[in-house]
């Protein structure tokens, strides 16, 4: 007598058998109930592979942004609270502190390199334009021709005078009051320049090099010269006095007997009103490249799969006597694509971006350090966090 019975657990099924009496019919049984234990055990194994690939998958669109042949997916950020079953998407500000990061990469005189690592890209844009439009700087705001007889119009002269980035510290500064025409010491500095072009008696009667034949013909941000207003003289050292940024820019041509004279009133103000008040050439961030290669590349297509990316990203090494590459510096990938040129490459290769990993770069005018404009963006930023903290408090208190 067979007796035979289906015992199933959370990871396993079994079959228990008491007794066996050699009939064909009870083989038969037996055979029918290990198929049976068999579908249910591989319909269970494939469900542990779909939800590991789910699993997995929901990771990807959280973190990572792909870049494929015909699109970019996973742009839009998703992890929101509720988005994705078995996420705590909330906002926790230990776990923030745990992510977050700032590593400086590079830093020079008037550029900085660094990456910010565990925020949004909201957060990353919001420093972006501070950087841009929202740190003061000192700039030419007013220009007084007292002679310009130059061939450059006085507005075309007054426009190029308020572009010239001007060496000083706006935090010593206040702004000016709209009603105040002339401005004080605490709120503008003066400039002058005065040049007269003149002939060079000494120079040689068959010479035809102006930098020979004339005196100050060429008008250069050098000549002009700071008119100490107040107490200024006391509040900046003679050792490094206001002055622009850079003495070598040419301000206007002159001939014989041509001759300017203005006064310049600088007053401090920030990009969102007008572009020459911005600290900033350039500010810029992107998200940090991710490149892994699915299977080994080698021969001739590793030195091909090579050209396809920028200098730097992929290295050929000799291994066991096969050219091989490998993923050496993604970060010095720009997101050309050029793989996708390659039917017989393009598979190869998996490219995306880290979604919460971004790469600055900041080049400062040279009015103030791009460390010190990414102090003053911060400043800035909680600036704007605790004026709308006090607006929630007020709201609630109405």
């Amino acid at each position: 007598m067979l007796s035979s019975k289906l015992q199933t657990g959370p990871d396993m099924y079994w079959l228990k058998q008491w007794d066996t009496s050699g009939t064909a019919g009870s083989e038969s049984m037996v055979a029918l109930e290990e198929n049976n234990i068999r579908a249910v055990s591989c319909d269970y194994a494939c469900a542990e592979i779909r939800s590991a690939h789910m699993a997995d998958t929901v990771r990807e669109m959280r973190s990572r942004v792909l870049l494929g042949e015909f699109g970019i997916r996973n742009v839009h950020s998703t992890d929101f609270p509720g988005n994705y079953p078995g996420y705590e998407d909330s906002w926790d500000l230990r776990k923030f502190q745990q992510r977050f990061r700032v590593d400086v990469v590079r830093m020079e005189d008037d550029a900085l390199e660094f990456d910010m690592v565990g925020i949004d890209a909201a957060l990353a844009n919001a420093f972006r334009r501070i950087l841009l439009a929202e740190v003061p700087t000192m700039a030419v705001e007013k220009v007084y021709v007292y002679k310009n007889t130059s061939i450059i119009q006085d507005e075309i002269l007054a426009h190029r005078l308020g572009l010239i980035p001007i060496r000083a510290d706006p935090r010593l500064f206040e702004y000016r009051s709209s009603g105040d025409a002339e401005g004080t010491d605490i709120d503008t500095l003066q400039f002058e320049l005065s040049v007269r072009c003149s002939r060079n008696l000494r120079a040689s009667k068959d010479s035809s090099d102006p930098n020979e034949l004339y005196r100050d013909h060429r008008v250069y941000t050098s000549h002009m010269k700071w008119l100490p207003q107040g107490n200024q003289a006391d509040l900046f050292p003679e050792t490094d006095p206001p002055r622009p940024v850079h003495p070598d820019i040419l301000i206007a041509q002159l001939r014989p007997g041509q001759e300017i004279h203005v006064v310049m009133h600088c007053v401090k103000g920030i990009g969102k009103d007008h572009a020459k008040f911005s600290p900033v050439a350039t500010a810029s961030y992107r998200l940090l490249p991710e490149i892994s290669l699915l299977r080994p590349v080698e021969g001739e297509l590793a030195d091909r799969l090579q050209r396809c990316f920028s200098p730097g990203v992929i290295a050929v090494d000799t291994v066991k006597g096969k050219r091989t590459a490998r993923v050496e510096n993604a970060r010095r990938d720009t997101g050309s694509r050029e793989i996708f040129r390659n039917d017989d490459l393009k598979n190869l290769v998996k490219m995306g971006r880290v979604r919460d990993h971004f790469i600055f770069s900041v080049e400062s005018t040279g009015i103030l350090a791009p460390d010190t404009l990414l102090t003053e963006a911060i400043k800035v930023l909680m600036g704007k966090c605790r004026r709308f903290l006090d607006e929630l408090d007020s709201a609630s208190l109405n």
